[in-house]
């Protein structure tokens, strides 16, 4: 424990009273001169009270301490001066009493909050009036700088308090952190505050015993949620992990966003789902993974055809493995654990990515997909019993999850002759059929050739003939499978080597309805992903067709003559 001397004493408490609130000359370069000692005497003291286990306890060791502590606060030279008012604020700040136990103490936390106040008011006579005046500068500037001092303080307590040092301090207790983030609730869309945030929400993680307020932890979820809070990567992770309740607000409004501002949303899909970490924090734990998904799933259940629903999951996904990739094998669990009930023949091949694979070997890759995707089809036509359903639905889930494998499909389908079509067309009419809800599947496979047949041919003549132009649209209008051969029809338009703007053209005449444009972007934006994922330099070609293409989709409909 921190001794002083009676004569060391002394000679503080008689120069905080000469002092006092003068600001002349002979004063000034008193104070001045003296500044260093000051310091580490008050660097003495600030460990003697970190030591003791109540405010009485420190006012009977250092009975000096209130004197000296308010005169010092009173002084404009001393607060000016960045080290010794920090130094101030820690002691004032092992003097409060989280849960104060006797009149005394309650006392002592009336006078640190008037002064305090004293310390941030504006009127003439206290002590940020004078410092302003004799500093030199604006009172906006020194509240933000007298704020972001206080952050700093707390938020080196709430770091020590659960560290393990010797040096941390024995009274910052669970009622400490309690006071400290009630005392933040205000704040939490104050961008100075943010450090404090964070280090209370990763507080409630590392410390077993931590009791954060869960007003703050609310207030903090709504903010961020609403992108009306900036914090570090370990935080929001840390607020996913204690707070089940803005884990699922993120990603509902995530989902908000796609279904309610799709032309916004599906151009920066990837950064929007990056921008709430739920990717990064899903790398790191499993649980957060497995309830994300568990929400879009059973959305999933009800609008299974909603291209939007089913472009975030895949991105969704991507970005997660992406993430889990760059992880170290030690920093996380292992890959089977965020897909349980799904057998390794599934797993395996589609959660390797594209990029993985040599493209040459991306046929045999995906005649694998779909031989372990047919496996489970079969057996649900020989038991059909609910569990054999739910297999069926599990497989096709975690299709849609990774759909890079089915844009693959699709680009492969652009170049490919018809004797190796069957796999990726089924693979691909199985993703966008996956029950016999009032049709047969051998039906939809018909319906995917079919359009295969009259897309390829509308994209390779030169000019398109009409019967095909006509055939494609009829399609497109079908309820049955527009989204199928969307989808194979914008691959045609970014991978086909005909002239862009005879792409464009097609185009024009092919997508009129806007609510198919519209679902024309997220197919595109899930395309865009899935290259950036398994392209190291993607090809210009590729790009400008793309921006190309988006920008034809985006402008207003042109008058169509008569």
């Amino acid at each position: 424990m921190a001794a002083f001397s009676e004569t060391e004493v002394q000679f503080w408490t008689t120069k905080a009273v000469s002092w006092g609130e003068n600001t002349s000359c002979l004063t000034l370069l008193d104070t001045s001169r003296h500044l260093n000692g000051l310091r580490s005497f008050l660097q003495k003291l600030l460990q003697g009270l970190q030591q003791m286990s109540s405010t009485s306890e420190a006012m009977r060791t250092f009975p000096f301490v209130g004197q000296l502590l308010g005169r010092l606060c009173w002084n404009p030279c001393v607060i000016v001066d960045e080290r010794s008012q920090r130094l101030l604020l820690r002691c004032l700040n092992c003097l409060y009493s989280a849960e104060p136990l006797s009149a005394v103490e309650r006392k002592a936390n009336m006078w640190i909050k008037n002064l305090l106040c004293h310390l941030i008011s504006e009127e003439e006579g206290s002590v940020a009036h004078a410092t302003v005046k004799h500093a030199g500068i604006s009172p906006e500037r020194y509240h933000m700088d007298a704020l972001e001092k206080v952050v700093s303080l707390m938020t080196e307590e709430v770091i020590k308090s659960c560290d393990g040092s010797p040096n941390s301090s024995a009274r910052c207790s669970n009622g400490n952190i309690n006071t400290m983030s009630t005392a933040c609730i205000p704040l939490v869309t104050c961008c100075q505050a943010a450090p404090l945030i964070g280090a209370l929400l990763k507080h409630s993680i590392i410390c077993a015993t931590s009791c954060v307020d869960e007003e703050f932890i609310e207030e903090v979820s709504k903010a961020w949620v609403s992108k009306r809070l900036v914090m570090e990567e370990e935080a929001v992770v840390a607020l996913y992990c204690h707070n089940p309740v803005c884990l699922e607000g993120a990603a509902l409004s995530l989902l908000e966003s796609v279904l309610c501002d799709p032309k916004t949303v599906s151009l920066s899909l990837d950064k929007c789902v990056n921008e709430l970490l739920l990717p990064q924090a899903s790398a790191l734990h499993c649980h957060i993974f497995l309830t994300v998904n568990e929400i879009y799933r059973n959305v999933l259940m009800e609008i299974d055809e909603n291209i939007a629903l089913r472009a975030l999951i895949q991105v969704y996904t991507n970005c997660f493995l992406q993430r889990l990739t760059s992880l170290k094998p030690q920093d996380g669990p292992p890959l089977s654990a965020f897909f349980p009930n799904l057998p390794p023949s599934l797993l395996c091949p589609l959660l390797t990515a594209p990029s993985d694979v040599p493209r040459t070997a991306w046929l045999d890759h995906l005649s694998w997909i779909r031989r372990s995707l047919q496996r489970v089809v079969e057996s649900e036509k020989e038991d059909r019993d609910a569990r054999a359903y739910q297999a069926v639905f599990d497989a096709w889930f975690l299709l849609v999850q990774c759909g890079f494998w089915v844009d693959t499909a699709a680009e492969l389908l652009v170049l490919l002759e018809s004797e190796n079509s069957e796999a990726l067309l089924w693979l691909l009419t199985f993703f966008h059929h996956p029950t016999n809800r009032g049709h047969q599947r051998s039906q939809q496979t018909v319906v995917a050739k079919e359009a295969w047949v009259h897309i390829r041919m509308l994209f390779y003549a030169r000019p398109p003939l009409p019967r095909h132009l006509c055939a494609v649209k009829d399609l497109l209008s079908s309820c049955l499978s527009r989204n199928l051969v969307l989808h194979l029809f914008l691959n045609f338009a970014v991978f086909s080597h005909g002239p862009v703007s005879f792409t464009t053209e097609i185009i024009d005449k092919v997508l009129i309805d806007a609510g198919v444009k519209q679902r024309a972007l997220w197919i595109l934006s899930a395309i865009d992903c899935r290259l950036n994922r398994t392209a190291v330099s993607l090809e210009a070609r590729v790009q400008s067709r793309l921006k190309t293409l988006r920008e034809t989709l985006l402008a207003p409909c042109a008058e169509t003559l008569p």
